[in-house]
This record gives structure tokens, sequence and C-alpha cells, in this order.
């Protein structure tokens, strides 16, 4: 049985972000159930928005190249996304974008997106918890080749959810969260 490698970030640029803590949650269940976690934050990589005249002129930028090594790297995807105006975020579609360009003229499209596994949750001050971005992402990841596990997690109220450790006070949630790390690991070993 090889042991999975999975990527683990939230969709937010906000050094406080509800889900990148979440994110972290869900990569110790993944890495308790004996996956090789890789956690990162999107605000460490600094990408302009996407836009094809620019990337003909300049290429694509150092930051972009070194989130797609991550992606390619790695087996597996916990998503973490905010909820912006009941959405997902610019800053996660945007990553998602620059990521998916080919960099050579026989790199296939979308090819360290494609045979990808994800599992993704969401966080949120509001009633539904993210639910409504993740709508959003889970078509968006499927139509560019990543499976998305079935199960998702919200957590609402989410300022309140989260204590200042970055944990969830409600052990059942903390449960869900976890869980879902561990089902993909599952999923991929």
């Amino acid at each position: 049985m090889k042991t999975p490698r999975i990527l683990v970030f939230g969709g937010s640029l906000r050094a406080a972000s509800f889900n990148q803590k979440i994110a972290a949650i869900a990569a110790d269940g993944a890495r308790d159930a004996g996956a090789e976690v890789t956690v990162i934050a999107l605000r460490d990589f600094r990408l302009p928005v996407f836009d094809e005249d620019l990337e003909t002129a300049e290429g694509m930028p150092e930051a972009a190249r070194e989130l797609k090594a991550l992606f390619a790297s790695h087996d597996g995807l916990i998503i973490a996304s905010p909820e912006y105006n009941s959405g997902l975020s610019a800053a996660l579609k945007n990553a998602i974008d620059w990521v998916s360009r080919a960099t050579s003229p026989d790199e296939p499209p979308l090819s360290v997106l494609r045979g990808k596994t994800a599992a993704i949750l969401a966080a949120s001050p509001g009633g539904y918890g993210g639910a409504r971005g993740l709508l959003q992402l889970r078509p968006l990841l499927e139509n560019i080749g990543v499976t998305v596990l079935p199960e998702q997690v919200t957590i609402a109220a989410a300022h309140q959810a989260i204590d200042a450790q970055g944990r969830l006070q409600e052990p059942a949630q903390e449960a869900a969260v976890k869980g879902l790390g561990a089902r993909l690991t599952h999923h991929l070993s």
C-alpha cells in the first residue's frame, strides 16, 4: 500500500482565515490516517490575476510555477473554500486557473489536476457554513478532471465555532473535519 501525498490549503488570503484553520484540522485527520501531508497558504503564492496576454508576454509567474509543482507532486487535495458573496473566492479560482495552465507545448491540458481526488469543506460566519461556495467549487473541480469525494463538511458561525487556538469547540465538528481528511487518505491508499 502506498502512502498518499495530500496538498492542503484554504481558499482565502486572510492571515486569520477560518478556512485555513479547518484545513489544518482536516490535515491532522489525513496525517492520522497515514497520509504524507503538505499544508500551504495561498497568501504565500502572490499570483497576479490570470491574464493570457500576461502569460504570453512574460510566461507563467514564478509563484504559479511553484504552486503548480506542489499540485503535481501530490495525489490528492484538501481544499477549505471560503464563501464570498455566495460564491467561491477569487483567490481560489485564480490559483486553480494558473495551476491548470500548460507550461510546455507537449504538456496535456490540465495535466496536474486530472486524476487527482479532492475533499472539500468550508467555514463561514454565516448560517450556511460556506455551502453555497462549495456548490460552485465541486463542479469546477469535476469539470477539470478532479474527482471530488461526495462527503463534504461545512461549519456555520465559524467565528464562534473555532477557538483562539484554531480548534473546533464542538467535538462532533472536529471529528467530522478530521474524518474527511481520513476518508480522502483511505480513498487514495
